[in-house]
This record gives C-alpha cells, structure tokens and sequence, in this order.
C-alpha cells in the first residue's frame, strides 16, 4: 500500500497548471475552510488567555443551540450549518476531478468499505483513550478549556444531528486537511517531514480555542493520521475513526454530563 500512496500522492496535476497555481489554489481552499478556523481559532484563544481567571475556568462550546426555544427552525439552522460547512469538500472534489482523478485519488470512495471501517474502528479505539485522558490532565493543569461538546436542548432530534455534526467534521477534516492538502505539498515538491508538519500544526491550530491541549493532542493526533494515510493512500479509514471519536464525545457529553464525577462541566 506504501507504493500505492506514493502513486497517488505524486500525480501529475495536469498540463498548463503552474506551481504557482497549485500554491493559490491551496491558499483558497484554506481560506474557505480550516485555514480560517485556524485564525478563528487563534483569535478566540487570545481572548480567552487574556480573560481574567484561568483556561479550566472557561468553557469552548460546541454543537450549540442556534435559536432556543423554536426546535423546528433550531434544526433547520443546524442542517444548514452542516451542510454548508461541506461545501469546501465539494470544491475540492471539483478541483480533484478537473485533475482527471476526483475523490477516488485520495482513497476516499465506496471500493473499500470493510478494510476502511475495521481500520477506522481500531484507530478510534487506540486514539479515543488516550485522547480522553490527556485531556483530563490538560484541564486539571490549567491549559485546556472545558470543552462542551454539546448543549443541545432535548428535542428528538437532538442525536441524530449530533451524529450529523461528527460525520461533518471527519469528511471535512481528512478530506482537506490530509488527503488534499498532502496531494497538493506533494505535487509542489515539500518533502514528506515538511508536509507531516503543516497538516499537522493546521489541523492543531483550529483546535487552539480549546487551549494548549488542544492545540498539542489534535497536532499529534494529526501527524498519527499522516502517517496512516501514506501507508494506507486512504481517507476512508481515517474518516471512521474522526466519526466514532466525535460520536463518542457528543453522544457521550450529553449522556454522561452531569451524572459522572470525572466528566468536567461547564
């Protein structure tokens, strides 16, 4: 498989497409996307660093009510934040197709669903420990937020969206931030080190409203996701295992919050 993902990493962009092309193309497609989370993200960090009192004091709050009280229009806004939010995964397919490869050329189709979901499955199991335990330590040291991974009122449709929310963010973050993004240093001649370390310190910097914790375990956890698709050449495993992670942390926010000890609140 190790060939098979230097095959895909190292094609042609297409006759006529210069460096410079290929390096604002990036550009874009970040600015539309992660690459302005990142700057969100850094400025909302400021922010809380220069608040009065402490990180653990605070609270980043995620998958949110848009207007409480009115369930109906509530979830027609979160369709649409979901939906909206996959249209930079729609440009670069478009952009990968132009290219005469499409989605297929990052691994992330429908060829593989077995291999793609035990992998998916495995990696979860061995990242969502561990993740949840640094995450405990970050908080009790006063350098990560408490994250609030839903506040969501009790309406029915409450876990279905949540669902919804973490399929969202997986596609959109491997889909951008390894298989494009890798595709594109590659073809612009970066070595693989300097390719593992930006999508890696990208993929941090849009979790650094989290706090120092969260800019740390989703940088490594980054860098752990380039590895596996450079010997895999597939987004799809990594995907899974973003999906179950994110499921595991809304689903499980919302039925554990509150009724187990160990679990910060905001």
């Amino acid at each position: 498989m190790q060939a098979e993902a230097g095959r895909v990493a190292g094609s042609h962009p297409g006759q006529g497409v210069t460096p410079w092309i290929l390096r604002t193309e990036v550009l874009v497609v970040l600015a539309l996307s992660l690459g302005a989370s990142a700057v969100s993200s850094l400025i909302s960090f400021v922010g809380a660093l220069t608040k009065p009192g402490g990180l653990r004091d605070q609270a980043a709050q995620l998958n949110g009510s848009y207007t409480p009280g009115r369930p109906w229009l509530d979830l027609a806004w979160q369709l649409f934040g979901i939906t909206s939010a996959l249209v930079p995964v729609a440009l670069v397919a478009y952009l990968l197709m132009r290219e005469g490869a499409g989605l297929r050329a990052i691994g992330f189709d429908r060829t593989r669903p077995w291999p793609d979901l035990g992998r998916g499955v495995l990696v979860a199991a061995g990242i969502g420990s561990a993740g949840l335990a640094f995450y405990l330590v970050a908080i009790e040291s006063g350098f990560n937020l408490t994250v609030v991974p839903e506040s969501l009122p009790s309406v029915w449709w409450k876990f279905p969206v949540l669902i919804l929310s973490a399929m969202q963010n997986s596609v959109l973050e491997e889909v951008i931030v390894v298989g494009y993004l890798l595709r594109r240093l590659d073809q612009l001649g970066w070595s693989p080190v300097a390719a593992l370390a930006a999508s890696s310190v990208l993929r941090g910097s849009y979790h650094l409203y989290q706090g120092i914790g969260g800019f740390i375990g989703n940088m490594v956890m980054g860098a752990v996701f380039v590895l596996l698709y450079r010997r895999w050449g597939r987004v799809g495993p990594l995907v899974v295992a973003h999906t179950l992670l994110d499921v595991g942390a809304f689903v499980g926010y919302a039925l554990l919050a509150g009724r187990v000890g160990w679990l910060p609140t905001a």
